[in-house]
């Protein structure tokens, strides 16, 4: 009778802490800003991995898109965290939003532009000229391509400005002649397409020609940062735990795993060149810190924006970067 006792005990004693643990876990919203694919794989791995969880967060990892804009999401109280390029997130700054950047993912910009190697290669910005080049209107190789023609004194009428979307089909019938990219996601496919019909591909990299606007950082908003800091530091740090672990070689095998449980668009010799790509981007040099916030590039960005007039007056980016430790 004593043992029977014992054991409902211990029943009822593990059913009260399992309770509790659940009780403890915070909900959490997350908005990345592009589809799942290994360019968001320490997202993905963060949450597969139980990262999240082990910090008491109940994280929702949503998949992004140009129509899923995340800092319109914390604004509306629909996330609690997003990942946002800076052209974004000044603009929204611009315009009032209260926001901040808690971590840069992206060291290099991955946004490029690819074109056929039977076209004259692009050697200065004046190479444009005559061009038919495909922009997203409204995301963030518009800023980057305007701010390029401006800094090269290249009028519009010099260029064909093209809106394009996720059907590639305008580039492979030579509809388009420079196409925009993600050089580690869709450049890597684009790349191995055309391969196997024989042609071969140039990347067209602005950081090449002095422009270097920052990439997809993680934003939050003023609410959240102000009220709950003890949530943001732990999201944070499971969320930057999940990305060293990604981006490193030695776990190559598992994150390729785990991403290939949500990317059911590529396949396994894609997936492992999208990720190398994006390693080099995430993490140009062993010395770096993922998340590292890189105040002068920021500063840089606001400065070109101004410049070109994409935003009306300064937003004092350095005042909305938090580099959490």
């Amino acid at each position: 009778m004593k043992i029977n006792n014992f054991i409902s005990w211990l029943v009822l004693l593990f059913l009260i802490s399992t309770t509790n643990s659940f009780a403890k876990e915070t909900k959490v919203n997350y908005r990345l800003k592009w589809l799942f694919n290994t360019s968001v794989a320490g997202d993905i791995y963060a949450d597969a991995k139980g990262y999240f969880k082990d910090a008491g967060l109940d994280v929702d990892v949503r998949e992004g898109s140009p129509e899923k804009n995340a800092i319109n999401e914390l604004e509306l109280k629909r996330a609690d965290f997003g990942v946002a390029s800076a052209d974004q997130v000044i603009r929204a700054l611009d315009k009032g939003a209260k926001i901040f950047v808690i971590a840069q993912l992206f060291q290099t910009n991955p946004m490029q532009w690819i074109y056929r190697t039977d076209q004259p290669e692009i050697k200065t910005l004046q190479d444009l000229k005559g061009r038919l080049i495909g922009i997203t209107f409204g995301g963030n190789d518009e800023t980057i391509m305007n701010t390029l023609l401006a800094k090269a004194g290249i009028k519009k009428k010099d260029v064909a400005i093209t809106g394009v979307r996720f059907d590639f089909t305008p580039f492979f019938m030579r509809k388009v002649d420079v196409w925009p990219v993600y050089r580690n996601s869709q450049g890597v496919i684009l790349k191995e397409r055309l391969a196997k019909e024989g042609e071969d591909v140039y990347f067209f990299n602005p950081a090449d020609f002095g422009v270097n606007f920052v990439a997809n950082s993680v934003v939050t908003s003023e609410a959240m940062l102000t009220k709950n800091p003890d949530i943001v530091q732990k999201f944070l740090n499971a969320l930057l735990k999940g990305w060293e672990a990604a981006m490193d070689p030695a776990n190559e095998a598992v994150t390729l795993e785990v991403v290939k449980k949500l990317d059911k668009g590529n396949n396994d010799e894609i997936r492992k060149k999208q990720l190398n790509a994006t390693r080099i981007l995430i993490k140009p040099s062993v010395s770096i810190r993922i998340g590292t916030i890189d105040s002068t590039a920021w500063k840089q960005t606001e400065t070109m924006m101004l410049t070109e007039k994409q935003i009306k007056n300064p937003v004092n980016i350095e005042t909305r970067l938090i580099q959490l430790k």
